[in-house]
């Protein structure tokens, strides 16, 4: 069942065109990666998801339900996290989210619960204000998850943390997205590497690749790491077929990329075998998704 879907949905601001024609569906379950240089609409995107804001153009339905008719509805579905997390910094926790809870009508029990599941239960005691950024994070993740959504919608979650704080907060969103639609917006690329099964990337208002993270890893073009025991040239490794480029990477060690989805490990061992070069060691790379970003954004920099 799908738990979000859009259809052709369009925003402007004045005469900028932020979001064109945006069309996708989002399963129950799934954990998304949303990817997209600054200004490419992730964050207008998951606005209108959470019906916040409003398309010019389009539908937006959530569990079903179309958003402009029924936002208050959805919102029951929906645990939203902000890339500016809003806090009320003078609150203690429990405090806090006592309150939330209320705005919800969701069972105080809960609260307990959502400490416990975010890991606040030692800071619980403080004021928001006296909290790490880490801890705040989670406090922001404790909100949207008081009234047991089921879809997540995680806006730059790791913004800002160290790396201890980092492996913490992944590990807690990895746990949310067993039993939840998880939608996540990151500028950081192993996070969405680590954490989501398929990707979306955003670039000018426009998606450009909507796939399984595996299928976009291993795309048409086959990227291997060869050693050589001597020193050769370029223009010997061009005679190779299907090969699109070739990097001097160190020394006697080429990055090749091929263009094909055949393996191409035998014919690179038989071609060196057949000109007399040893091979010493020889590895397949998937590309990573920063190069896949980058390719796809257009973004060199």
């Amino acid at each position: 069942m799908n738990r979000i879907e859009l259809h052709n949905i369009q925003k402007y601001y004045g005469s900028q065109k932020v979001l064109d024609n945006v069309s996708f569906h989002i399963g129950q379950g799934e954990i998304v990666g949303l990817l997209g240089p600054n200004g490419a609409g992730k964050s207008t995107l998951m606005k209108i998801m959470t019906g916040y804001i409003k398309p010019d153009s389009g539908e937006v339905k959530v569990v079903g339900v179309d958003v402009s008719d029924n936002p208050l509805q959805i919102k029951k579905h929906i645990g939203y996290l902000p890339e500016h997390n809003p806090l009320y910094t003078d609150m203690y926790v429990r405090e806090y989210l006592d309150f939330v809870a209320s705005i919800f009508q969701t069972d105080k029990n809960r609260i307990a619960q959502v400490i416990a599941d975010t890991g606040l239960t030692p800071e619980a005691h403080k004021k928001i204000g006296q909290l790490s950024k880490g801890y705040r994070q989670r406090v922001g993740l404790a909100a949207a998850l008081i009234h047991d959504p089921d879809i997540l919608i995680l806006d730059e979650p790791t913004t800002g943390l160290d790396p201890n704080q980092l492996v913490d907060i992944r590990q807690l969103i990895k746990n949310l997205g067993r039993d939840k639609t998880l939608i996540l917006s990151s500028h950081i690329m192993q996070e969405v590497e680590h954490l989501a099964d398929r990707v979306l990337i955003i670039d000018k208002g426009k998606i450009m690749a909507d796939e399984s993270l595996k299928t976009l890893q291993s795309g048409q073009q086959q990227i291997i790491e060869v050693e050589f025991d001597i020193r050769i040239e370029r223009e010997f490794l061009d005679r190779l077929p299907h090969i699109s480029a070739a990097e001097n990477i160190y020394e006697h060690i080429w990055c090749l990329a091929f263009e094909t989805q055949d393996d191409m490990r035998p014919l690179i061992f038989d071609f060196a075998q057949e000109q007399g070069i040893k091979i010493l060691q020889m590895r397949q790379k998937n590309k990573n998704l920063e190069q896949l970003f980058k390719e796809l954004t257009h973004n060199d920099s």
